[in-house]
């Protein structure tokens, strides 16, 4: 089978989604001795043992967005406006989490122009061409377009250990159409959270009603005249808006990367520098974890400095209190 084992996997996460579900599931802020906030990191870093324990992934890669605009805002100038911009409690989080992850021999990017989705849409693409079954690991619901039989969309629930996967057949299940036709059903109605505007009064249930008895949404506008009462006014009136928001929907498959899948597999972890970042960062419990792992000797070799008692949520109020001058 082209020299590919069935036991090979790709997990392809959505970094910024993750972060972001991690930061706000943990109620109370962790901060370091030195005012460094972590609790986007650590729960990032419990998601992740939790999927590759649930998957055993051989590769993995770890997509992120980037500041600059991509080639949707240059074809729509509203698209994301209004979305609240990243605490710089979370954003001062990313480099290190960047970090944690190279270390931990797992693959990242991040291009100008795309969104993570698109990088993962161009990668999901280029498993499936390889034939290794692709996991998609996301809190956004745009993923869906790309569940496939070969690639599977996991999407976040509740907190940080709740997951729900979609595949071909979930999405027949609950939508009544395939992961295509989810790119019609958003263009119809629109998607508040990236500000694509759809078509003004046609809400979720109208969509998918219409997807499922016209199967896309140009055939939705072709149809226009058969629709009933003021659903054909605006059909009529938002076909412009529709189809530009079904291109603003569209995830990217072609996005030009740098990498092959082969560059994708897990490599060997860095313990040192694991242990160097572990103990900045102060996670007691992965660094004790580590520190397990190494033979004897070499653990009577790290400093005492990485022996240290993780703050309670008392401290953590306190230096978190005294930084804001309470």
């Amino acid at each position: 089978k082209n020299g590919i084992h069935m036991e090979e996997k790709i997990v392809i996460i959505d970094g910024n989604s993750l972060v972001n579900r991690a930061f706000y599931a943990i109620q109370r802020p962790m901060i370091t001795k030195d005012g460094m906030y972590t609790q986007g990191i650590y729960g990032f870093l419990s998601m992740l043992q939790k999927i590759r324990t649930d998957y055993e992934p051989s590769h993995m890669l770890v997509a992120f967005d980037r500041k600059a605009p991509t080639f949707r805002h240059q074809q729509y100038s509203e698209y994301k406006a209004g979305r609240k911009k990243m605490p710089l409690e979370l954003a001062m989080q990313l480099p290190l989490l960047k970090d944690v992850l190279q270390a931990m021999g797992i693959y990242i990017f991040d291009i100008d122009g795309f969104e993570a989705d698109d990088i993962i849409g161009t990668t999901a693409a280029m498993s499936e061409e390889a034939g290794i079954p692709a996991y998609i690991i996301t809190g956004d619901k745009d993923a869906l377009q790309l569940a496939t039989d070969k690639t599977s969309v996991i999407i976040t629930k509740k907190g940080i250990s709740e997951f729900k996967l979609y595949d071909d057949a979930a999405m027949m299940e609950e939508y009544g159409f395939d992961h295509l036709q989810f790119i019609d059903y958003k263009a119809l109605r629109g998607d508040t959270s990236d500000n694509i505007p759809g078509i003004d009064g046609v809400g979720e249930k109208t969509a998918v009603k219409l997807i499922q008895e016209y199967g896309s949404l140009e055939s939705v506008i072709e149809h226009a005249d058969e629709l009933k009462g003021s659903l054909k006014e605006k059909v009529k009136d938002g076909a412009t808006q529709a189809i530009m928001s079904k291109r603003l929907a569209t995830i990217v498959k072609n996005v030009p990367v740098d990498y092959t899948i082969d560059d994708l597999k897990i490599k060997a972890q860095n313990t040192d520098e694991l242990i160097n970042i572990y103990t900045k960062l102060e996670f007691k419990t992965h660094l004790n974890n580590l520190l397990k792992s190494r033979p004897a000797e070499e653990i009577k070799s790290v400093p005492s400095e990485y022996h240290f008692e993780f703050p309670t949520s008392k401290e953590m109020k306190v230096s978190h209190c005294e930084r804001q001058n309470i």
